[in-house]
């Protein structure tokens, strides 16, 4: 049992490490692909970018709800989406405060809170039926058909300025082989993540969900940590909190929505009174902390401590919930 627990935790660590570089460069071929097409810098921070970095979450949700473990999907959905704003917002703020400028991301708040709440009340039931996963597909096309559409009207926004300079400049072929070298990464990784994420499930005697929205959140939404850090750290603060938005969205659209679609299943109770309020609730502190409601938006580094704060008492909630349920001598 130890030699297989050690191969499990070697597993995740391998397929976490595999997952941000696949992510990274999976985005790198993509991004460099559209511009080369010749399609705005806007338009492919808004939607390829923001895709790319959330590709490790639809991925591991989809790997997860075929082999037969949706809870671990649905886990990976909001606890991302948690740790998002709580962690990865939390710990950039801590490294650089974050101006918010582009009048894109204010449009782009209200919308994220529709998408939430479109979310909720599909899974007010208590099930994630396939008719809720296809909605839930749906609303992602129709999301990306309006990311294209304010991208095409907007003109001179910072976030088209701080993409401009991201936006890598390869020929053509470099970016086809990254963004297929992107994709296999991508696929392999998240294979043996979910593997190892359900054995180590099984062994401490946890839910999927609880796995799920810990171990397996974590790990995918460090795509969006690393890309959040290192555009504070270039003062890129609009395509910091992009991200996460952007990020949160697909998450909840696509993410959430392949499990139902794959694997439909009734929800654990906990899903609908601990996480949804929980994610629910950081979003309207980053609505309030970044909005900019008579100027700039700004997350400062108390602010940042706060979410982060925030973040370890939610570990704290789900660790005090999963021993209450930890299956007996396991």
């Amino acid at each position: 049992m130890n030699n297989d627990i050690f191969l499990s935790i070697a597993a995740v660590l391998g397929g976490f490490v595999l997952l941000v570089w696949g992510a990274e460069r999976f985005v790198h071929g993509a991004a460099a692909l559209a511009r080369n097409l010749g399609i705005s810098p806007l338009i492919i921070g808004l939607t390829i970018v923001g895709i790319g970095t959330s590709a490790p979450e639809i991925l591991v949700s989809a790997i997860a709800a075929w082999q037969g473990n949706p809870e671990m999907g649905v886990g990976n959905a909001l606890g991302s989406n948690i740790a998002n704003i709580a962690l990865v917002l939390g710990m950039t703020a801590l490294i650089s405060p974050l101006k918010v400028n582009s009048q894109t991301l204010r449009r782009e708040y209200p919308v994220m809170f529709l998408v939430m709440v479109i979310a909720l009340m599909l899974v007010l039931d208590g099930q994630l039926t396939r008719i809720d996963g296809l909605i839930l597909l749906v609303g992602l096309v129709v999301m990306l058909k309006w990311m294209i559409s304010l991208g095409m009207k907007e003109k001179k926004d910072p976030l088209e300025l701080e993409y401009e300079h991201e936006i890598p400049h390869i020929t053509t072929n470099k970016a086809v082989f990254w963004l297929i070298v992107g994709m296999i990464l991508l696929l392999f990784s998240s294979r043996i993540l979910v593997w190892g994420a359900v054995n180590i499930a099984h062994a401490l005697g946890v839910s999927d969900l609880i796995i799920g929205l810990t171990v397996v959140a974590i790990g995918t939404s460090m795509p969006e940590l690393a890309a959040s850090i290192m555009s504070a750290l270039k003062k890129e603060h609009d395509i910091a909190i992009g991200n996460i938005i952007g990020s949160n969205m697909f998450n909840l659209l696509a993410v959430l929505g392949l499990p139902g679609l794959i694997a439909p299943h009734v929800l654990d109770p906990a899903v609908l009174t601990r996480d949804f309020p929980w994610m629910f609730g950081l979003s309207i502190a980053l609505f309030i902390f970044a909005y900019g409601f008579r100027g700039e938006g700004r997350i400062n580094r108390w602010e940042g401590l706060l979410l982060l704060c925030s973040y370890f008492v939610y570990l704290g909630v789900l660790y005090l919930d999963a021993s209450k349920n930890i299956i007996p001598g396991s």
